[in-house]
């Protein structure tokens, strides 16, 4: 009997230092996240960033938690009841940390009789921080608890054409309205050594302005590629100008290279340069949270007008849109067939 299981990132059970320090110290200790030897890793995780990040992260999700909980789980959620009745087979939700855990997912479908399983990442953009250690995490469960399970994984969509489509008209819906100066997309950072682990080839992606734009079997598992890509194809179906558009880089940690250029850089300057009214949209991520919903909607909105701003819009992601889930749920039924 054949199953799905969406997993998008997770959240932390309550907005308060005491849920978010056991969300935080299972995120960053993933070795797929903070990719460095254990021992660092476990001294800088636990050792400097666990002692502060805490209370800032709790004070942060404090101001987007809804009274259902975490915008990004109620909104997943919100997801998978849609795509449950487009569909002929049973649909299940997991979180890659957390406690909604992707055990407790594969349980829910193995009690459901579920033995052939679609693992469906919830990200357009393939990543080792993102869809690499759902993959990994997710057989390493089945090895151990769910043998008798297979496994068939949804590889990144970033340029399938319905999700662009889906992707450009929700953009066009919301900007109904507002005369921007300037469309930023908004992609989640991750170190430029990310981006050359996870080429193929060990050779191609150097990160310098043209190997993304240049054929290479690389891109397969390329992040910055699939952002440029995603962003290409759907300015195309917009017909943004290219002097209207740009792309950046988001949420970035301290103390290594990471991918450019910075979006809370580029925000800063942009009314300088004569951009008053900004969009922002942010295509890493198929359901608002905190990197949506405070540090793009709140924060950088904060900074944009405090740097000369005038009007400031974040554009919602694709969420339990309507469209988006007929496109999920045509997906899986494409499998079941």
């Amino acid at each position: 009997m054949k199953g799905v299981l969406l997993v998008n990132l997770g959240s932390p059970d309550s907005p308060t230092p005491k849920d978010v320090k056991p969300y935080l110290d299972e995120f960053l200790m993933d070795k797929y996240v903070i990719d460095v030897p254990y021992l660092l890793r476990a001294l800088l995780v636990r050792g400097i960033i666990l002692r502060k990040r805490p209370e800032e992260s709790a004070h942060a999700y404090s101001k987007i938690w809804w009274e259902e909980g975490s915008p990004l789980i109620v909104l997943s959620e919100r997801m998978q009841q849609k795509v449950q009745p487009l569909v002929n087979v049973p649909v299940s939700l997991a979180m890659r940390y957390g406690s909604m855990t992707i055990e407790k997912g594969l349980q829910e479908l193995s009690d459901k009789g579920v033995t052939d399983v679609l693992l469906f990442p919830l990200y357009p953009q393939y990543a080792m921080a993102s869809t690499l250690t759902i993959l990994v995490k997710a057989e390493e469960i089945r090895k151990n608890k769910f043998p008798h399970m297979k496994f068939t994984d949804v590889p990144s969509f970033y340029n399938k054409p319905d999700y662009i489509k889906n992707l450009a008209d929700s953009i066009q819906k919301h900007l109904v309205g507002f005369e921007y100066d300037h469309l930023l997309f908004s992609y989640h950072g991750i170190p430029e050594r990310h981006i050359r682990k996870t080429d193929v080839t060990k050779s191609h992606c150097k990160i310098d302005g043209s190997c993304c734009n240049t054929p290479s079997p690389a891109h397969e598992f390329c992040y910055r590629h699939q952002c440029y890509e995603t962003t290409k194809q759907v300015v195309k179906l917009l017909g943004l100008p290219e002097d209207k558009y740009s792309l950046t880089f988001q949420s970035r940690l301290a103390g290594d290279k990471w991918l450019e250029p910075y979006t809370d850089v580029e925000i800063d300057n942009m009314p300088s340069k004569g951009i008053k009214k900004l969009a922002v949209v942010t295509p890493a991520f198929v359901s608002d949270c905190l990197e949506t919903l405070e540090e793009i909607a709140m924060r950088a909105k904060e900074d944009f007008e405090a740097n000369g701003g005038e009007e400031f819009l974040a554009v919602p992601c694709l969420n339990d849109d309507d469209e988006w889930c007929q496109t999920v749920a045509n997906w899986i039924n494409d499998w079941t067939k």
